[in-house]
């Protein structure tokens, strides 16, 4: 959130693509995912939120984008990333990728570790939004 509220000011307009990929099994489905993502950011005017599979140039292709920006809060993060941006380039070299450090109070925060405070129904104040606190501990009841 933190990432996209702050791109959100950067850009005139931004979408937020949540990619549904069959060779995963997240907590939530990408539908629900997008449905927690635009309850929290129903107050950013400007911003749009979306499912996609495949590609991600391909998607930003289907949005008229021409800026992918990731958020990054470790090295290891941007390592990935940065292999990740170079190869989208690869792909479609009109496209830039802009790095966001992510604002450091919550440079700690990963899914894997709410996953697991959840589990142990840990108190998840402070790292997610209190708007979709309850439907991540209904996972875990």
């Amino acid at each position: 959130l933190d990432i996209i509220e702050r791109a959100s000011r950067v850009y005139d307009k931004l979408v937020v693509g949540v990619l549904s990929n069959a060779s995963k099994t997240p907590l939530f489905s990408a539908e629900k995912r997008v449905e927690m993502i635009r309850l929290v950011t129903k107050h950013l005017d400007n911003v749009e939120v979306d499912t996609f599979t495949g590609l991600l140039v391909d998607f930003a292709a289907s949005k008229n984008a021409t800026v992918i920006v990731k958020g990054l809060r470790t090295v290891a993060d941007f390592e990935y990333e940065f292999q990740m941006a170079l190869l989208n380039k690869a792909l479609n070299p009109e496209y830039e990728t802009m790095f966001m450090m992510t604002n450091t109070k919550y440079s700690y925060i990963s899914s894997s570790m709410v996953k697991e405070l959840a589990g142990f129904h840990g108190d998840l104040t402070g790292l997610v939004p209190c708007e979709i606190i309850e439907t991540i501990e209904e996972k875990y009841k």
